[in-house]
């Protein structure tokens, strides 16, 4: 008798210890399942920061050069075009496909021949809108490789596709629109924020 109740006393202890067991796994696992879950409502700073406008200092961009910054994973350029790069930009229109932006690669305020705010300055992203390359800075005027037609511009080496200094396609290449112009305001001379949906202003 005593041995049975030793028997019985000993698998009540087991069943105690299997059902708390399983109870703590099972706690783990709703943990493990539900953390991520939680988690992926609330953005890390980092999501938070991909999204967000970032301020550009152009103070020391000087005429003719090139800044590159990124803005939600995307490259930015930042283009301060000398009075001689604007000059092109009326004589290349007859060979592009769309020299008036009529497609909306561009906030309104930059639907004009510049793309842009301030005449001298353009933001774009630098990104082909074929398949997404990185096209090439390439100011130089008419060289072999480019034709003759060719002022200045952008250049993507996958496809070929050609862009003027104002990021309008050229006609007869791969890539279908101009090259997107972000949302950017002035917030002084010299301080430029990408990424605001507000309304630019010279």
């Amino acid at each position: 008798m005593a041995d049975s109740f030793t028997i019985n006393e000993k698998m009540s202890g087991r069943r105690k210890f299997l059902v708390a067991a399983t109870s703590v796994a099972s706690g783990v696992a709703g943990a493990a399942i539900a953390t991520p879950f939680l988690l992926s409502m609330m953005p890390s700073e980092r999501a938070k920061a991909a999204g967000a406008p970032i301020e550009v200092d152009i103070s020391k961009l000087e005429p003719g050069m090139l800044l590159m910054v990124e803005w939600r994973g995307r490259v930015v350029w930042i283009l301060n075009r000398t009075p001689e790069m604007l000059a092109t930009l009326e004589k290349v229109e007859p060979e592009l496909a769309d020299p008036n932006s009529d497609k909306k690669q561009q906030p309104d305020y930059a639907k004009n021949r510049t793309r842009s705010i301030k005449p001298e300055i353009l933001v774009a992203e630098g990104i082909c809108t074929h398949l997404g390359c990185s096209p090439v800075f390439r100011k130089d005027i008419a060289p072999a490789d480019l034709g003759p037609d060719w002022l200045g511009g952008f250049f993507c080496p996958c496809h070929g596709s050609k862009f003027d200094l104002a990021g309008r396609v050229y006609k007869s290449v791969p890539a279908p629109t101009n090259m997107v112009v972000p949302p950017h305001v002035y917030l002084s001379d010299t301080q430029l924020l990408i990424g605001s949906e507000s309304e630019g202003s010279a």
